[in-house]
């Protein structure tokens, strides 16, 4: 029995391409990449900042959907058109991922849209039971070991 779930945001470009927000997968969760849409509104700001706290925004409830949260992401990769706009987006980057310390890597590549100034994809684990002091016995009850 497969326990994979895709994930949508309701963006027309997962149904126009043929893609999912994300995929969990067990305990993996793939977020493709994500751009500072506003998903809501169908907007996106031209501050490079402003995209990433959107894109950062838009990972986390695609991660919240899958039953994972930031601090589950173990890899992040950043894709800028120019990569002088990098140093722009750490203090949201610092923000959001400063204590979690995922693996990185920037790349710079065009995007699909001119407007688009960052898009970030992440690769996240959700914990095992035996990962979180949990075990359990034959009724299912669960203890909890400190």
């Amino acid at each position: 029995m497969s326990d994979r779930k895709l994930i949508s945001s309701g963006s027309p470009f997962e149904a126009q391409i043929g893609y999912s927000r994300a995929v969990s997968s067990g305990n993996w969760v793939f977020v493709s990449g994500c751009t500072g849409y506003d998903y809501k509104t169908g907007t996106i700001s031209n501050d490079v900042a402003e995209q990433a706290e959107q894109t950062m925004s838009n990972i986390n409830e695609a991660l919240a959907e899958a039953g994972a949260v930031m601090r589950d992401i173990v890899r992040v990769r950043y894709i800028l058109p120019d990569r002088s706009d990098f140093s722009k987006t750490w203090p949201v980057l610092q923000k959001w991922l400063g204590d979690v310390r995922p693996a990185a890597t920037m790349i710079q590549a065009g995007l699909m849209e001119e407007v688009m100034k960052i898009e970030i994809e992440v690769t996240a684990r959700k914990p095992d039971l035996s990962d979180s002091g949990l075990s359990g016995d034959a009724t299912g009850l669960l203890e909890f070991s400190f």
